[in-house]
C-alpha cells in the first residue's frame, strides 16, 4: 500500500508502508493493506508508520532533510497536529495541520 502524508507547508512521507497507527478522534487505529475505504478526522497525536520494501522518502523533523530509503520495517514515528486520512484501494492520504518530532 502507498502512503502520502502532507502538512500545509511540505511533505512529510512518500511511498510504499505495511501499516499506519493514527490518533482518530475516538482512538488510535491502524490501517493494513486492503483495509476497507475511509475517511476520518484525526486528532493530536502520535503517528506511526512501519515502511515496505521500496522506495520512499520522508521529512526527518530532527535533521531537517529530506532522507531517502528503501528499508522494509523501519518504523517513522512523529507527533501529528489535527488532520483527516482517506483510505482507498490501498492509497492513503493523510492531510495533517502539522507535525513535531
Amino acid at each position: 500500500m502507498n502512503i502520502t502524508v502532507l502538512t500545509p507547508d511540505r511533505e512529510i512521507f512518500a511511498g510504499p508502508i505495511k501499516s499506519i497507527k493514527v490518533p482518530g478522534v475516538k482512538g488510535e487505529f491502524q490501517v493494513l493493506q486492503n483495509h476497507a475505504p475511509i475517511v476520518s478526522a484525526l486528532s493530536a497525536g502520535k503517528v506511526t508508520i512501519v515502511t515496505s520494501a521500496g522506495e520512499y522518502r520522508y521529512y526527518d523533523l530532527g535533521k531537517k532533510e529530506l532522507i531517502e530509503g528503501s528499508q522494509a520495517d523501519q518504523k517513522i514515528v512523529f507527533q501529528a497536529d489535527s488532520g483527516f486520512i482517506e483510505v482507498l484501494n490501498n492509497e492513503v492520504s493523510l492531510l495533517l495541520s502539522g507535525v513535531k518530532a
